[in-house]
C-alpha cells in the first residue's frame, strides 16, 4: 500500500496526465469511447479510482489500529500528506468513526493535525466522531474545547446532541465537574435540553447516588415536558436504585394511565432498543428558568437536590411525583380495585377473564415495557423487604391482564420468602407450576434458602435437588443447607451435599470451608471425650480441608480460624489448638482487637473444659497485658476456672475486676461461683451465693439449681437435694429432666423407692406446667397417652410432640412409667405427701435473709487480696 500511495504521489506530482492514465487504460481496455465528453469520463474516472484507493487506505489504517500497530497506522496516515489531489473530509470519515467507537483520543488528535494542514473544513458528523472519542477517552478538556467550538459557529438546538453525547460519557465515568461545565456551555448558547439530556443527567444522578438530585431533574423535565413511558421507566428503574418504592409506584401508575389512553407509540432502533415515536423537540432555555445544580453547594437544601457522594435517601418526596401524575386528566390505578379478604394464593390462579380488561387497545411493545417496570419494582420489593407493595403490584398485574412472566414470580417468590415466610412462598410457586411456568433456578435456590433457616432440611435439599443447572451463584444456598447440617448437627446430609457439589463442579467459597471446619473438625458428640483415634480422624480432616482450601487459592478468615481453633478444642487437641492459635495471630494481622479477644476467649473455653488451669491462667495473663477487650463470658470462663485449684479468692479477685472494668454479674456468673464453692464441698457457701442472685435482682435459671443438685447427688446430700427442690418450686421455675434425675436417683440410691417414684411423679408434673388450669384442660389427652394399653403406646407419645416439646414427652413417658409401676396418678401434686413434707421443711429451716453488705468478705464483692491492673 505504501508502494501504491508513492507511485501516485509521484505521478500526481510529475505530471498531471499522470493520474488520468488508469481510468484511460481502464477505458482502452475495455473499448469503451465516448466521442460526446471524453474530458467528464476521464474526471468521473479519475474521481472513482481515487475513492477506491482512499477507502482502501482508511481500511489499512483501521485495520492496523484493530491490531495495535499503531506505528503502521501513523505511517499510512503521513503519506497523505505527499499526495497533490485534494482531500475532503468524507476521506477521513472512516477513521474518525473507528476512533469514535474503540475510542481512541490520540488518533483522532493526529488526524485533526493532518486535516488543519490540509485546511480541511469540519461537518457535524466530524464533530460527532471527534466529541465522542475526545469524551469517551479521558480528554474531557478537548471535547468541551471541541463543544465550545461548535457552539459559536452554530448555537441552534441542531447541536444539542453533541452535548448530549459528551453528558453520555460523563455518567459512564461519574465525572461530575464536566458534567457541570457542559450545562454552563448549554446554557451560555440557550441550547436548552431534551429527554436525552435528562436521562443523562438521570443516569449520573444515580451513579453519584443522590437522590434529591433525582427529584430536581423530575421537577426539570416535566416542567415543559409530558415525558414518554420510555423515559418514565428510566425515572422508576432510578427511584428503586434509592429505595424510594412508593415514588416509583406513584410513576408506574402514570404509566399505565398513558398506555391505557394509548398515547404513546413506540418502535425499534437499529439497536433493537424500544424508541418513543414521537419527535423529541428540545425545550429552549429560558431565562427565568431554573437551574440545575449538579455539584455540591453550601447553601443549597438537601431537598434541592444535588449531586453528592453519598445517599440521602431519607428525604424522599414521593407527593412530588403523585401530585404531577394527578395533574393529567386520566384515569389512575387506586388500591381499592384489590378485592380484599381472599388468600393472595387464590389471587394468584385468577383468571384473565374474569376481570376487566384495562390495556384491551395497547400494543405489544408498551404492554412489555410495562411488564418489565412491573419487574423492576418487584425485585426492588426484594432489596428492601416490602411484601406488601410486591402482594399489590402482582394483583394489578392480573387486573390489566399483563400475564406475569418467569422473572416476575422470581421476584414475588424472593418476596413473599423475606415477609410471609417460605410456606406461603411454596404455595405460589405451586399455583404457578399449574399454570405451566417453570420457575427459575434462582427461586428454586431462594426456596432452598428459605427452607435452610427453617431448618427444613428435607425440603431445603429437595429444592436445590431441581435446579436444572447449578452455577456458582447458587453457592449460597449450599452454604445455607450446609449451615442447617452444622446446627442439626448432620454431617452424613452435609457430605452428601459436598458430593453433588463436587459433581455439579461448583467451587465452594471461604463460607464454605469456615462452614466445613464446624461440621467436620469434631468427631464425637458433645456428650463424650475425644481419644486418640479420633484425634488421628480429626486432623485427617482438617488436613484435607485446608489443601482443598489451598488448591482454590483460598485464604483462612477470622471465621475459618475460629472454628478451626473451636473444633480442635471441642475434640480436646490443646496442643494443636494453641498452635493454630499462633498461626492465626501470624496470619490475620488486620483482624481488630475484638475478634483476636474473641479467638483467645475460644482457648480459654476450651482449656477450662480440660482442667488446662494454669495454661488458661497464662492465656489470660497474656491477655491482660496486650490490653486485649475482656468481656463478661471471659471473666465467666476463668472465674469458672478457678474450680480446679480450687480458690474461691481468684475467683473473688477475678470478680473484682470484672466489676471495676464495669461488667455486672449475671446469673451464668453465679453459676460459676457456685461450682467453684462447691469444688470445697461448701454447701452453706453455694446456698449463701443463691440468696445474694436472688437479692441482687437476678432470677436463677434451672441450670443455676442444677449445679447444686448434681454436686449434692454425687456427695450424697439428700437434705440439699431437697431443699433446693422446694427453692425450685417456690421460684415457680419448671424442672427439666436432669433435676428428674438427680432427684430420682438419690432416693433409688438410699433404697427409697416407694419416695422416688412419688418425687418423679410431682416433678413430671410440675415439669409438664406450673400452672394447674393448664393441666386441668389437657388432662384428658394426657391420661389417653399415659393409660393406654397399644403396644405403640411410648411411640405415639414420642411423635406426638415436636422437637421444642421434649420435656413435655419425657414428662409423659415418667408419668405412665409410674403407671405401670402401679402409682396413682394424681394431677394435684401439692396433694402429695412428699411435696407437703418439703414445703414444711423449707418453712421450718428457712435460711435469713442476706442482703450483700451482710455478706461475709469470702462471698461478697471484695476479693481476699486486691489485683493490680
Amino acid at each position: 500500500m505504501q508502494r501504491i500511495l508513492s507511485r501516485a504521489a509521484r505521478r500526481c506530482t510529475n505530471s498531471s496526465a499522470a493520474f488520468k492514465s488508469p481510468p484511460a487504460q481502464a477505458n482502452v481496455a475495455s473499448g469503451v469511447h465516448s466521442e460526446d465528453s471524453p474530458t467528464c469520463s476521464n474526471e468521473y474516472d479519475n474521481f472513482t479510482w481515487k475513492t477506491s484507493l482512499v477507502r482502501s487506505v482508511q481500511a489499512d489504517i483501521v485495520n492496523a489500529l484493530r491490531r495495535g500497530d499503531r506505528q503502521r497506522a501513523s505511517m499510512i496516515l503521513s503519506n497523505f500528506q505527499n499526495t497533490d489531489w485534494a482531500l475532503t473530509k468524507d476521506d477521513f470519515s472512516y477513521i474518525l468513526e473507528y476512533c469514535a467507537e474503540a475510542p481512541d483520543p490520540l488518533f483522532v488528535m493526529e488526524t485533526l493535525e493532518l486535516m488543519e494542514e490540509k485546511a480541511i473544513g469540519m461537518s457535524k458528523g466530524i464533530y460527532r466522531y471527534v466529541i465522542r472519542a475526545l469524551s469517551r477517552g479521558g480528554y474531557s478538556k478537548e471535547a468541551l474545547h471541541w463543544l465550545t467550538l461548535l457552539g459559536e459557529k452554530e448555537s441552534t438546538h441542531a447541536t444539542l446532541p453533541f452535548f448530549n453525547i459528551f453528558l453520555n460519557s460523563c455518567g459512564s465515568s461519574a465525572n461530575l465537574k464536566d458534567a457541570e461545565c457542559c450545562l454552563e456551555t448549554m446554557e451560555n448558547y440557550l441550547l436548552g435540553k431534551s429527554e436525552i439530556t435528562y436521562c443523562e443527567l438521570l443516569k449520573i444522578a444515580v451513579l453519584q447516588g443522590n437522590l434529591p438530585a433525582v427529584y430536581d431533574i423530575w421537577k426539570d423535565c416535566t416542567r415543559y415536558y409530558s415525558p414518554s413511558i420510555i423515559m418514565q421507566r428510566k425515572f422508576l428503574r432510578a427511584l428503586t436504585t434509592f429505595g424510594d418504592l412508593q415514588s416509583a409506584y406513584h410513576i408506574l401508575q402514570h404509566m399505565v394511565a398513558i398506555a391505557a389512553q394509548s398515547s404513546d407509540h413506540l418502535r425499534l432502533s437499529c439497536k433493537r432498543r424500544y424508541q418513543s415515536s414521537r419527535l423529541d423537540i428540545p425545550v429552549l432555555a429560558l431565562s427565568e428558568s431554573e437551574d440545575l445544580k449538579l455539584l455540591p453547594d453550601c447553601n443549597l437544601q438537601p431537598s434541592q437536590g444535588k449531586l453528592a457522594t453519598g445517599k440521602n435517601s431519607a428525604d424522599v418526596q414521593p407527593e412530588l411525583f403523585e401530585e404531577k401524575t394527578q395533574s393529567f386528566d386520566i384515569v389512575q390505578l387506586k388500591a381499592d380495585v384489590l378485592s380484599e379478604g381472599n388468600d393472595l394464593a387464590d389471587k394468584v390462579g385468577l383468571e384473565n377473564g374474569s376481570v376487566p380488561d384495562t390495556l384491551r387497545f395497547v400494543g405489544s411493545a408498551v404492554r412489555r415495557i410495562l411488564r418489565w417496570s412491573f419487574n423492576d419494582l418487584m425485585h426492588a420489593c426484594v432489596q428492601f423487604n416490602n411484601c406488601q407493595l410486591a402482594e399489590q403490584l402482582f394483583l394489578e398485574m392480573q387486573k390489566l391482564r399483563l400475564r406475569p412472566s418467569k422473572f416476575t414470580y422470581d421476584g414475588f417468590v424472593k418476596t413473599l420468602i423475606a415477609g410471609k415466610g417460605v410456606a406461603y412462598a411454596m404455595k405460589v410457586v405451586e399455583v404457578m407450576e399449574r399454570r405451566g411456568i417453570k420457575p427459575y433456578n434462582d427461586t428454586l435456590a431462594a426456596l432452598s434458602e428459605g427452607y435452610s433457616k427453617n431448618l427444613q432440611l428435607d425440603l431445603a435439599e429437595d429444592s436445590l435437588e431441581r435446579i436444572s443447572e447449578t452455577r456458582p451463584k447458587h453457592i449460597r444456598a449450599v452454604n445455607a443447607l450446609l449451615s442447617g447440617c452444622e446446627i442439626m448437627n448432620e454431617p452424613e446430609r452435609a457430605v452428601r451435599i459436598l458430593a453433588k457439589m463436587k459433581h455439579v463442579n461448583i467451587k465452594a467459597t471461604l463460607r464454605t470451608y469456615e462452614l466445613l471446619f464446624s461440621l467436620f473438625g469434631n468427631i464425637n458428640v458433645p456428650y463424650e471425650d475425644g481419644n486418640v483415634l479420633s484425634h488421628v480422624e480429626v486432623s485427617k480432616r482438617i488436613s484435607i480441608i485446608e489443601m482443598d482450601m489451598l488448591n482454590n487459592e483460598i485464604q483462612h478468615s477470622f471465621v475459618s480460624m475460629k472454628n478451626l481453633i473451636r473444633a480442635f478444642g471441642a475434640e480436646g487437641m490443646i496442643e494443636e489448638m494453641l498452635r493454630y492459635l499462633n498461626v492465626a495471630e501470624n496470619i490475620l494481622w488486620n483482624i481488630n482487637p475484638y475478634q483476636k479477644s474473641d479467638l483467645y476467649s475460644v482457648v480459654l473455653h476450651a482449656l477450662v473444659q480440660a482442667k488446662e488451669s494454669h495454661k488458661a491462667i497464662r492465656i489470660f495473663k497474656i491477655m491482660r497485658s496486650c490490653s486485649l477487650p475482656t468481656d463478661i463470658s471471659i471473666y465467666t470462663t476463668m472465674i469458672e476456672c478457678c474450680k480446679w485449684l480450687p480458690c474461691f479468692k481468684s475467683a473473688s479477685a477475678l470478680l473484682s475486676l470484672m466489676l471495676r472494668d464495669g461488667f455486672h454479674p449475671t446469673v451464668v456468673t453465679y453459676t460459676s461461683l457456685l461450682k467453684v464453692a462447691l469444688a470445697k464441698d461448701d454447701f452453706e457457701g453455694a446456698l449463701d451465693l443463691l440468696d445474694i442472685c436472688i437479692t441482687e435482682g437476678i432470677e436463677p435459671d434451672i441450670q443455676m439449681f442444677n449445679t447444686v443438685l448434681s454436686h449434692a447427688y454425687y456427695k450424697g446430700q439428700i437434705h440439699v437435694i431437697e431443699y433446693i427442690v422446694e427453692c425450685i418450686h417456690r421460684a415457680k421455675i419448671q424442672p427439666d429432666p436432669s433435676t428428674l434425675w438427680y432427684t430420682f436417683c438419690m432416693y433409688e440410691e438410699h433404697e427409697l423407692y416407694n419416695t422416688a417414684i412419688e418425687a418423679l411423679q410431682v416433678l413430671s408434673m410440675r415439669m409438664i406446667s406450673e400452672d394447674v388450669s393448664i393441666r386441668s384442660e389437657k388432662i384428658t389427652v394426657f391420661e389417653d397417652l399415659i393409660l393406654s394399653e397399644e403396644p405403640d403406646a411410648e411411640l405415639r407419645i414420642i411423635r406426638a410432640f415436636e422437637a421444642g416439646e421434649e420435656f413435655l414427652a419425657t414428662a409423659l413417658l415418667n408419668l405412665r412409667w409410674c403407671a405401670i409401676m402401679g402409682a396413682t396418678i394424681s394431677w394435684s401434686p401439692e396433694e402429695s405427701l412428699w411435696a407437703r413434707r418439703l414445703a414444711s421443711s423449707y418453712d421450718a429451716n428457712r435460711r435469713p435473709h442476706i442482703s450483700p453488705s451482710e455478706v461475709p468478705q469470702s462471698w461478697g464483692r471484695k476479693p481476699y487480696f486486691q489485683v493490680s491492673g
